[in-house]
């Protein structure tokens, strides 16, 4: 039985460093010291007598087989996490720690958040505005118990829970020479001032990739970080910009006109949570209530 416990704990640090890439973020993850994070690793290695990670100064590469060897574990970890998730205590006496990025919080979670309290009293919930990278990485650190995104796709230590599917718009302001266009195609953005987003995006490297294979250059006049800002600065006149209508175009929003873009960039707004646990009843109850209480808008469709 001792044996069985140390190794027991050889995988768990294991899928630790796979879900963090760091020894560091294993220990915080299991609520180890990071030297037992490393000595766990070791001693796997010796026992499988051969090395299953590549360190790399900060960072620890798992091999193909610490890989394999870390998709073999899921069965068993999914039923500890089934065991534990048993109702030796009241699952909803905590709190539901809910991350979101920005433009979902202020257009539209927060007051789903605020209904569906009204609906469960007793209930709690903690809710969390950061960056899509930071989401990740507390989900994968489990600070939180759940998250909502349009930025992240499947990916090892987390369940990507797939809600609304949208396709990218034009948005201009009132008046604009586009306007006048049912809809838009990437040729018709040659020489047209533009918002981009930021290089760090995802959807800045979606946009280039279509200029590049039309072989158009529109005139870049400004950087931002959100859909808000991007609209905002073409509310302002700066030109157009190139963003995902969800939520953010669900309500009606003076001092812009929105048309479709003729290009294949899809985005899929989703619920994250951690692997290798059991969604406690109460994150479950929160995506039912999203689900049910969306109302169909013209730009995005349940999935």
């Amino acid at each position: 039985m001792p044996s069985h416990r140390h190794r027991l704990r050889e995988f768990e640090a294991l899928r630790a460093v796979v879900t963090t890439g760091t020894t560091v973020g294993a220990a915080r993850m299991l609520g180890i010291s990071q030297s037992a994070v490393s000595r766990a690793l070791t001693q796997l290695e010796e026992r499988a007598d051969r090395p299953l990670f590549i360190r790399k100064s900060a960072r620890i590469e798992p091999t193909s087989e610490a890989l394999r060897l870390n998709e073999k574990l899921d069965p068993l970890f999914e039923t500890l996490a089934e065991v534990e998730g048993a109702n030796w205590v009241a699952p909803d006496s905590q709190p539901l720690r809910v991350v979101v990025p920005p433009t979902l919080a202020h257009h539209f979670i927060i007051a789903k958040v605020a209904s569906f309290l009204k609906q469960n009293p007793g209930k709690q919930l903690h809710l969390d505005i950061q960056s899509s990278d930071a989401l990740l990485s507390g989900i994968l650190d489990l600070r939180y118990d759940l998250g909502v995104t349009s930025s992240i796709s499947q990916r090892t230590g987390i369940i990507v829970e797939p809600w609304r599917r949208s396709q990218v718009v034009c948005v201009m302001p009132i008046g604009h020479p586009l306007s006048d266009l049912d809809v838009i195609t990437p040729r018709d953005l040659e020489g047209i001032d533009l918002v981009a987003f930021l290089r760090r995006l995802g959807t800045r490297a979606l946009t280039e990739q279509i200029f590049a294979r039309y072989g158009i250059q529109p005139r870049q006049v400004a950087e931002t970080a959100t859909n808000m800002a991007a609209i905002d600065l073409v509310r302002e006149g700066m030109g157009v910009t190139l963003v995902n209508p969800f939520p953010i175009l669900s309500s009606t929003m003076e001092g812009i006109v929105v048309r479709p873009f003729d290009a294949a960039i899809h985005y899929h707004t989703s619920f994250v949570l951690p692997s290798g646990r059991t969604p406690n009843h109460l994150a479950r109850q929160f995506i039912a209530f999203m689900k049910e209480n969306t109302p169909e808008d013209a730009y995005s469709e349940p999935i």
